[in-house]
């Protein structure tokens, strides 16, 4: 299995231009909200067992805790705030599951595709290269994980992951080049 750093590494050699990143800081968590929310139907019950568990179990607990048990074998301090993020998400998930069936079909679809079309936008008009998972299907699994830990790092979290990042994918941009190429 690869390491922390490889992953983000990889990840991060997709996403160099900061307005693709800043793309990705809206849509990724749009998209993780719109899985909480849509795998949050059906809930299954446990009345049987001699013991109750804290919440009605869904997809969307099963998806998020297989997740946060990856995130937490890759480095524990930062699978632990994605455990937290998740663990938000899927109640919120839940909260929407519990309405109307129109409102969370149209909160869980609408929050999907608005989310991947951020995603697009970022990799087609600013980064002109396709996304990560195209390559690796466990880039939709980092995906999270990379904008947790560039937010992180904004605020001085674990520089030398950051520079290690950078020492293999340069630092990030703006692509001004082929922006003005593109005109």
């Amino acid at each position: 299995m690869r390491t922390l750093t490889q992953q983000l590494t990889q990840y991060a050699a997709y996403h160099r231009d900061r307005r693709n990143i800043a793309t990705h800081f809206i849509g990724i968590p749009m998209i993780v909200l719109a899985l909480a929310v849509l795998l949050s139907r059906p809930v299954f019950g446990f009345g049987a067992l001699p013991f109750s568990l804290p919440f009605a179990l869904s997809p969307a607990w099963v998806l998020f805790a297989a997740a946060s048990v990856y995130y937490l074998v890759l480095d524990v301090p930062l699978g632990v705030m994605m455990t937290v993020v998740s663990v938000l998400c899927v109640a919120c998930g839940q909260w929407l599951a519990a309405q109307a069936t129109l409102t969370w079909l149209a909160s869980g679809i609408g929050l999907f595709v608005v989310g991947w079309v951020f995603q697009f936008i970022g990799h087609v008009a600013y980064e002109h290269r396709k996304p990560a998972f195209v390559d690796d299907v466990i880039g939709l699994l980092i995906g999270p994980l990379f904008v947790l830990a560039e937010a992180l790092f904004g605020f001085g979290w674990r520089p030398a992951l950051r520079e290690a990042i950078e020492a293999q994918v340069g630092a990030t941009r703006i692509n001004a080049d082929r922006a003005a190429a593109h005109r």
